[in-house]
């Protein structure tokens, strides 16, 4: 039977099947007759019809999902980006610096550019930022005199706790075992000697130098490194797992500007960071959230 199928359809076929005569040792008897095989062979085909539906309806299902909420990626589809943003968007893709789509880092460069049009106070942050491809894109979108801090441990991802679930464990034992792959089938980034370094260079070679344009790169883990009193206008938070989510809510969401925004990568992605976020906004007051291709948090 194919690996597909549910266990509840694995288990309707088995039982269907140990019933139809001639299988020895599975229900069949001597008194058993061709039309009795002959239903249960109807039967069988029928509910194997059913199963062919119902996972194409929910396939179907599954793609207006995806497509309604890339419908609604960006907040500002109006944003006309800079011809320099979309070099940089394009730059940062033929380079592998990013695992985002053309289109989320264009959002990213649109949320970063509303907040200087609405001349919201405050940071513009990125909490993981892996070889630098979004910061990068956000950098170039912002103004250079707005400051910009991206954090990250620059070299291996912390181990998850027992808030993570399955799906996190195993892709972290994949990471450890030295079996990840990076974007493009490159070297894992949690596997390079001198990440910083690189990722500082990929600043200047893509034309957003850091010291030109009020960038700094923080190096460690978020619970050590993460301590702020001012505003903050823009957060892109990926990092992952439960702790390094809930770290960044509890440490930049109570600093969020009236109309800012965060926007969390993983939050369809890994159960720890879904967890976080629902966890820490249950009950909460004053944010609202957007489930768009990525989930946003709007401070209202």
């Amino acid at each position: 039977m194919p690996r597909s199928q549910t266990p509840f359809a694995r288990r309707t076929l088995r039982r269907l099947l140990d019933a139809v005569p001639g299988r020895a040792g599975r229900g069949a008897n001597a008194s058993d007759g061709p039309a009795d095989a002959e239903k249960l062979r109807q039967q069988l085909r029928r509910t194997r019809r059913s199963l062919k539906q119902s996972k194409e309806e929910v396939e179907r299902l599954r793609g207006e999902v995806r497509l309604t909420r890339a419908s609604v990626r960006d907040p500002f589809p109006d944003t006309v980006l800079s011809d320099h943003v979309n070099q940089v968007i394009a730059g940062v893709r033929e380079e592998s610096l990013t695992y985002l789509s053309p289109e989320n880092l264009g959002a990213l460069a649109s949320v970063t550019a509303e907040a200087d049009r609405a001349s919201r106070p405050g940071l513009i942050i990125e909490a993981g930022t892996a070889l630098g491809g979004s910061a990068i894109v956000m950098a170039a979108a912002k103004s250079a005199e707005r400051p910009m801090k991206v954090y990250d441990v620059f070299g291996m991802i912390p181990e998850p706790s027992e808030a993570d679930g399955p799906d996190v464990h195993k892709r972290y034992e994949r990471i450890k075992g030295g079996e990840a792959k990076g974007v493009g089938g490159e070297t894992y980034y949690g596997y390079r000697d001198d990440l910083i370094n690189e990722v500082t260079e990929s600043f200047s070679r893509h034309g957003v130098p850091i010291a030109e344009n009020n960038v700094e790169l923080v190096k460690g883990l978020f619970q050590d490194t993460i301590h702020l009193d001012e505003p903050v206008a823009f957060a892109h938070l990926d990092g992952d797992w439960y702790e390094s989510t809930m770290v960044c809510l509890e440490r930049i969401a109570p600093l969020l500007a009236p109309g800012g925004r965060i926007v969390l990568d993983d939050y369809h992605a890994w159960s720890g960071c879904r967890t976080a976020v629902d966890e820490y906004f249950s009950g909460r007051p004053g944010f609202r959230l957007e489930r768009r291709a990525k989930v946003h948090v709007v401070r209202t």
